[in-house]
């Protein structure tokens, strides 16, 4: 780790105040050469007045080693947010032996002096990244430790069983001893493979409730699938018009209900064309449903057998949502479908639509997410749990073949260190945790 003492603007320029944070041995050296006051032998955790140069009136917060965010000496700097302000007492920070901080950098410190492990740290870069109820639970729940905890557990009982294998090849010339049983062994590795499965499986809730939940709004042209995007979002987003084929290419837009994230594709209605674009526009529509998760099909009237049929083929394996729209309009009688939920409403009128708002909550079938829950949500730490659930269904299998403790112990030590990449243990290149943390903003 760079031994420099380093700077970066921590919140957004052009605010009403702005933040500048200084970390390393040299901030209270550095920062009392600029400052009005001599702060190098000021108290841990004090908050003093005074001016930089004559730039401007500010606020410093001084943190103590080890006492602080990166664990280091580090200052904070609360002066107004004006552009020119924070750039010139940056200027001055750099001129008076500073260095401009890397992205991800301050987090990256904190994780190698042991303020946090490298789950944690991630952790940071998503709750920032943060836009709804369910994936600042996640965030909160991951920097509190309650990911690591887990894994903590798990992995002192593989240890456990590690040496109890390993200990076994130090008396190898006794055959007739066993230090470790294999019907335990067997019974302890299924249940530890079986949490990490379960951990791993978690991804695709985490992976939805991080980038949204896609919904696909498909059906023949004109019967109302702009209207309903723009009556969800509550603004004009699409195009509507009476003309049959308007919406050549699919409009994705969000909206958030009861905490979460959903992410809705308006699509080109499905019909036959001899118009070029409008066949590619509809080849798009398919692609939509391939990757939505749930399906809204728009009717505007009892759909025939054939249309049913068409519809249950494309949308196959997807939660569908049968939607009746222009029933302010329609005399026609109520119908029913038997295989899916059947919402009907206005969308130019906004009739019903917190009855298909609630609809489309319950098809995503999202688990109530309680404090302490662990859910997956980061591709590196789903990737680490597939690995480590590889090795120990070798060990399952070795185990039920009655392989010897020698080639067991080598799928168990592969299994640790794999659930190690997660927190940081066995994180042996720089290049890693450039990869991790240069993703990050810079003030973080």
């Amino acid at each position: 780790m760079s031994a420099d003492t380093i700077c970066a603007l921590a919140t957004a320029p052009g605010g009403a105040l702005g933040i500048i944070r200084i970390s390393g041995e040299q901030s209270l050296e550095i920062l009392s050469r600029i400052f009005s006051k001599d702060v190098r032998d000021a108290k841990p955790n004090t908050i003093h007045y005074g001016h930089i140069s004559d730039i401007d009136e500010v606020l410093v917060s001084v943190f103590r080693a080890p006492h602080s965010y990166t664990g280091e000496d580090s200052v904070e700097i609360s002066c107004h947010g004006s552009r020119y302000i924070l750039n010139k007492v940056l200027e001055l920070l750099v001129q008076n032996g500073c260095r401009m901080a890397n992205p991800g950098e301050y987090t990256m410190r904190a994780y190698l002096n042991g303020k946090m492990d490298l789950s944690q740290a991630e952790a940071v870069a998503d709750l920032i990244a943060s836009t709804n109820q369910s994936t600042h639970q996640m965030a909160m729940s991951q920097l509190r430790g309650h990911f690591s905890s887990k894994l903590a557990q798990l992995r002192e009982q593989l240890l456990k069983l590690t040496s109890l294998l390993e200990l076994e090849l130090d008396f190898s010339d006794h055959e007739d001893l066993e230090f470790a049983d294999r019907s335990e062994l067997m019974e302890l590795t299924k249940t530890i493979y079986n949490h990490i499965k379960k951990l791993a499986h978690s991804f695709e809730t985490g992976q939805a409730l991080k980038q949204g939940i896609p919904v696909a709004i498909v059906g023949k042209t004109n019967v109302g699938k702009s209207t309903l995007l723009n009556a969800l979002l509550k603004d004009d987003r699409a195009i509507v018009s009476d003309v049959h084929g308007t919406t050549r290419d699919t409009i994705e837009d969000t909206i958030d209900i009861h905490g979460i994230t959903f992410r809705f594709i308006d699509t080109a209605g499905i019909r036959q064309t001899s118009d070029q674009v409008e066949k590619i526009g509809i080849n798009r529509t398919y692609a939509a449903i391939d990757k939505a998760r749930i399906v809204l099909w728009i009717v505007d009237e009892e759909p025939t057998q054939e249309e049913l049929n068409e519809i249950m083929l494309i949308t196959d394996n997807k939660q569908l949502i049968v939607v009746r729209n222009k029933i302010d309009k329609t005399e026609k009688q109520p119908f029913t479908i038997v295989k899916f939920p059947l919402i009907e409403i206005s969308a130019k009128q906004g009739t019903h639509l917190a009855d298909l708002e609630q609809a489309i909550f319950d098809a995503a079938d999202i688990p109530t997410l309680q404090a302490n829950d662990v859910i997956v949500t980061n591709a590196r730490h789903y990737d680490a749990l597939t690995r480590a659930s590889h090795h120990l269904q070798r060990v399952v299998d070795g185990l039920e073949m009655q392989l010897s403790g020698d080639l067991l112990s080598e799928d168990l030590r592969l299994a640790l260190d794999t659930l190690a990449e997660i927190t940081g243990g066995q994180i042996t290149t720089n290049e890693v945790l450039g990869n991790i943390f240069e993703h990050f903003c810079v003030g973080k």
